[in-house]
This record gives structure tokens, sequence and C-alpha cells, in this order.
């Protein structure tokens, strides 16, 4: 979804627009920031010899104008914070499960009573990306509904009953990918006004259509996974890990 890089190049262009009024009201970063220029502009007219001498006393006043700006420096922090942010959120690395005190951590599970199922209610964000399996989680079946944002559900995390198996998501904008482990049957029914299909390595583009496709083991096999997806715009992957 392009949502969060709008937001992001509105932030960042909201930055840079206080940055450059905070060197204007300043008279001297301005002073440091003309004299940069000018220094640069003269090294232009130069030989190519003496123009480095301008070229560095310009770059040195361009260069402590801006650091002296404080909305320069947010602008930098904000582009860090978020592209990291995003990274691992779109990757789904957990930076911490290759920290070196894990190498040798032993995980010990606690049996519990089965509980029953019925009537649990859970809260279902409408905005933002969502990621389902980061950590191993015991199966049921998903029923996703949002308006907008990107979506990952990864089922390399749990173990699939022998079964069918239904994953549905109804989504308003944005990018949804499901992974699914090898050797698991696939059918995916998937509907939207505009947005591609990929499945089994193919590419579909759909317009106000409706596509129903099935994997080569889906008969043979004793796990299978039903995907029922409606979009209005976004793309659709599935992918085999």
């Amino acid at each position: 979804m392009k949502s969060p890089w709008r937001f992001f190049f509105i932030v960042e262009a909201l930055l840079l627009l206080f940055a450059v009024w905070q060197i204007i009201s300043s008279p001297q970063l301005l002073i440091l920031l003309i004299c940069g220029v000018l220094c640069i502009s003269f090294g232009l007219k130069r030989s190519r010899k003496k123009s480095s001498f301008w070229y560095v006393v310009g770059g040195v006043c361009i260069f402590i104008s801006l650091v002296s700006s404080p909305a320069l420096w947010l602008m930098l922090a904000f582009g860090i914070l978020f592209v990291g942010l995003k990274g691992v959120e779109v990757s789904g690395i957990d930076p911490s499960q290759n920290a070196f005190w894990k190498k040798k951590q032993m995980v010990m599970v606690d049996g519990e009573k089965p509980t029953t199922h019925s009537g649990t209610k859970v809260k279902q964000p409408l905005f933002g990306n969502e990621r389902i399996g980061n950590q191993v989680y015991e199966w049921d079946d998903i029923n996703l509904n949002m308006i907008s944002g990107d979506t990952i559900i990864d089922l390399g995390n749990t173990i699939l009953p022998k079964r069918d198996n239904v994953v549905i998501v109804r989504k308003g904008f944005g990018r949804t990918r499901i992974l699914v482990p090898l050797g698991v049957g696939i059918v995916v029914e998937h509907a939207t006004f505009a947005g591609d299909l990929v499945f089994e390595g193919e590419r579909t583009t759909l317009r106000n259509e409706a596509l129903k496709v099935y994997s080569d083991d889906y008969d043979d096999n004793q796990r299978r996974i039903k995907l029922i997806t409606n979009t209005l715009f976004g793309d659709v992957e599935v992918i085999r890990v």
C-alpha cells in the first residue's frame, strides 16, 4: 500500500519547509548559506586547480548552515525511524531472534486444557498494516475485515489440521500476501474491482472480476487451505514458503 509512504513524504516535505524557514529567519545561517552558494558559483567560473578551494569553502558553509537547523535533524531521525520500522514490518524479521543470548536457548512449552472457542470476540483494526503469524500460534480459521492497509498472513508458524481450512480477507484498499507452507493444497477464490492475483508464479489482472484457481496437489492433499479474498483495489499474492 502506498499511503504509509505518502504520509512519509508529506511529513518530510513539511520538515524540509520548516528547515528552510529556520534558515531564512536566522541571519547568521542565511549569510552562511548565501556565502556557500556564492563560493561554489565562483568556483565554477575558475579553472579546475583554483576551483577546488572555493568548492571546499562553499561546501563547508552550506554544511554548517544546514546542520544548524534542528528541523533537518528531525527529518533525518524521522526518515531513519520510519524506514527501519517499515522494513522490519514488511519483512517480518525479528532481530531479537538472532541475538547471541538465544543461541542455546531452551524453550519449555506448558500444556493447557482445551478451552471452548464459542463466543470468542477479537477486535480487528480497520486501518493500518497487519501481520498475522510472527510467532508460533495455534491454528484457527481466519476472518479478517479491513478498510485499508497492507496485510501479511504467515501460515508457516502454525500447523494446519488435516482438513479444509479457511482464510477470509475482505478489504477496501491495500496489498495482501499469504504465505503458505509447501505440502498444503490451495484453492483461491478472489474477487476485486481492480487488482492482480499472483498464484503459483502466474499473475492475473482482474477488473471487476472473480477468479477461482486450484493448486496442482489440491485433490490429493489431506491438508488444504481455502483462501477467500475480496478487495476493491489491491493485489493479492499467494507465496509458497
